[in-house]
């Protein structure tokens, strides 16, 4: 089965940027076609905000990210990674990243840990 482990989140003052990282073992091609980052912020229900396609690279991104986030992977480190730049405080949340069983919907099988992002005003 495979594992994922999220990292690269803090803290930034709004403008700034992070990318987190989410490393899969044994091999992102393990159990899914498709990876994706969720997030959920403190009392709000958890959304999609990006999601690729381990095969040929195709990307989505939710209307919320588009233009500021991007979804990538490094084949060879086995890693997602969610570049985030011109962050904004209602960024603020518990990011996770996530296999999906189809890649057209936002349906997940295996979660991480997920990893913080604090952005302030």
């Amino acid at each position: 089965q495979v594992q994922l482990v999220e990292s690269g989140g803090g803290s930034v003052q709004a403008g700034g940027s992070l990318r987190l990282t989410c490393a899969a073992s044994p091999s992102i091609y393990y159990s899914s076609n498709c990876m994706a980052w969720f997030r959920q912020a403190t009392e709000k229900e958890r959304e999609g905000v990006a999601r690729i396609s381990v095969r040929d690279r195709s990307t989505y991104h939710a209307d919320s990210v588009k233009g500021r986030f991007t979804i990538s992977q490094d084949n060879a480190k086995n890693t997602i990674y969610l570049q985030m730049d011109n962050l904004k405080p209602e960024d603020s949340a518990m990011y996770y990243c996530a296999t999906l069983k189809v890649c057209y919907n936002w349906e997940a099988g295996k979660w991480g840990q997920g990893t913080q992002v604090t952005v302030s005003s």
